[in-house]
């Protein structure tokens, strides 16, 4: 495996080390990572996402979802079970596991639901008033129109 020195990047942008983070992570993660339990990743919406994970055999009290600095750790648990049953063939894995989710800013978890073996989390971007795009004005005399929440330098000092 290669290995990438983001250090010219640290030194040339100011602002951007969340990219960077996210590439680090990237980078570190091995191909070997974790595939149990597998999982779906979809956008229903301009603003809305659906993870659905497959969690067979675990009811609603085995499992935990939580948001955590920017984090969706989905775990699992089962309950002690009975070993009064003898399996001849045991395929249904139901193994204790913990997932995470790098979620991106403003993105919220809504709700969590769970049925038919399935595990759905809810999540919505919700982008602040002051990131949304804004119009504005072009005026047709030669002085610029001047947007009255800038503060001047001259006036400040």
């Amino acid at each position: 495996m290669r290995n990438f020195d983001l250090a010219p990047l640290y030194r040339a942008t100011v602002g951007f080390d969340q990219i960077a983070d996210l590439m680090d992570r990237a980078f570190a993660n091995d191909v070997g990572q974790q595939t149990y339990p597998p999982y779906n990743i979809e956008k229903i919406g301009d603003n809305a996402y659906q993870i659905s994970i497959a969690v067979a055999g675990f009811a609603a009290d085995d499992l935990a979802v939580e948001v955590r600095e920017n984090a969706l750790i989905v775990t699992a648990r089962k309950a002690d079970e009975d070993d009064s049953r003898t399996y001849l063939h045991r395929g249904i894995a139901t193994r204790a596991f913990e997932r995470r989710f790098h979620l991106a800013d403003h993105v919220r978890v809504t709700g969590a639901s769970h049925a038919d073996g399935m595990l759905h989390i809810a999540l919505e971007r919700v982008i602040p008033e002051a990131l949304k795009p804004r119009r504005i004005a072009i005026s047709s005399d030669s002085t610029p129109a001047r947007d009255t929440e800038v503060v001047d330098a001259k006036a400040v000092n």
